[in-house]
């Protein structure tokens, strides 16, 4: 039966993968204990560098025998960048691992099986809906090879993110913001629509905070972005590209204005709604971008909700009003025609910050 002891170990665990920048490998933590103490934590922090199992167990002062090792995800038990996470806990002469949920790749199956025909005492499921959440984005990338989509935005409490005018500057505080700016840096890409780029000029960059700033993403059919658009850094600012995602029939005079370093004009299909979102998500997720921002506005992601291709939402509430039917919602889709067929967000989290509540949770697919 678990302890709360247990627990607390695979939570620290959980907590340590989150330090992670490892896409498009997949977040994941360690903790190793003997004799009821905690003697080492891991976690993978880049693609190529040593997974979380081995970091613990380099991190421990002293052998690890007989010890049991609480991770995450399960052991991966093939030759990749690094070598077979299991040869290290067989040779570590570790005695219990218990993982919090199954490796869902299908090509790293059989480590559960290699670490119990060793004698290894191991279980299986341990906090495995928060171990099973750090690996949904990798899941996605692996299965159908697309990024895991969240839609980000900052409303009011009428559900409003700009007034009729477009005037969004500022919906939420400074701790909202800085938390903005902290899922940036957990993202490999952050993608807004041309509306955005024409109505904000926004530098899609991390500020409030250390991080690194993503690839950013511009859906323009047209190719209207102005090629002094703080988003195309004319100044080389930041290391993080720019991709313009275009109409193939676009103005060739409008590909040339816009032909800049660190910028790539990317044309794919369109329709009358803009650019067709499947195709820019399977470019995306062949580049190895798994955790996808999309900051808006309106019409990007009522898209993404008519299509079915946003996976979670993030959405600050501040504590305003605007009141106005010409006001610009969070999302201008299709719409839905019932209260029950509605979008609705399973697994939710709230939390305060400062005046403004952080609303997340992952899309409930509709039947």
């Amino acid at each position: 039966m678990e302890s709360d002891f247990e627990r607390g170990m695979m939570r620290r665990a959980v907590e340590a993968a989150k330090r992670g920048r490892t896409s498009p490998n997949p977040r994941v933590g360690a903790a190793i204990v003997r004799d009821g103490e905690l003697i080492a934590m891991g976690h993978h922090a880049k693609a190529g560098e040593a997974h979380a199992e081995v970091d613990a167990i380099r991190n421990a002062d002293g052998s690890v025998e007989g010890a049991t090792l609480y991770v995450t995800l399960e052991p991966c038990n093939h030759q990749g960048r690094t070598g077979p996470c299991t040869e290290a806990i067989l040779k570590a002469g570790i005695a219990r691992v218990v993982i919090g949920c199954r490796d869902p790749a299908p090509h790293v199956a059989g480590a559960v099986e290699r670490l119990k025909g060793a004698g290894v005492e191991v279980e299986v499921g341990m906090l495995g809906e928060e171990c099973s959440a750090l690996v949904a984005d990798f899941a996605k990338h692996i299965r159908p090879g697309l990024p895991f989509v969240t839609l980000k935005a900052a409303v009011t409490l009428d559900g409003k993110i700009a007034t009729r005018t477009g005037d969004s500057k500022w919906i939420t505080g400074r701790e909202a913001r800085t938390e903005t700016h902290r899922m940036r840096d957990e993202s490999d890409a952050i993608l807004v629509g041309i509306g955005t780029v024409l109505a904000d000029d926004p530098q899609l960059t991390v500020r409030h905070i250390e991080g690194r700033d993503p690839v950013r993403v511009v859906l323009d059919a047209g190719l209207r972005t102005p090629p002094t658009a703080a988003v195309l850094d004319p100044g080389r600012t930041s290391s993080a590209d720019t991709l313009i995602f275009h109409a193939h029939d676009a103005d060739p005079s409008r590909r040339e204005a816009l032909t800049a370093p660190g910028v790539e004009l990317i044309p794919v299909s369109h329709d009358s709604r803009g650019v067709d979102l499947n195709e820019v998500l399977k470019v995306l997720g062949q580049r190895d971008i798994v955790r996808l921002l999309v900051e808006g506005g309106s019409r990007v992601h009522g898209a993404f909700l008519d299509m079915g291709l946003a996976d979670r939402a993030a959405i600050f509430i501040a504590p305003r009003i605007l009141g106005d039917p010409e006001a610009i919602p969070f999302a201008a889709g299709s719409g839905i025609d019932s209260i029950e067929r509605a979008w609705r967000l399973v697994r939710t989290q709230l939390r305060v910050l400062g005046s403004d509540w952080l609303v997340c949770g992952d899309f409930e697919r509709m039947q």
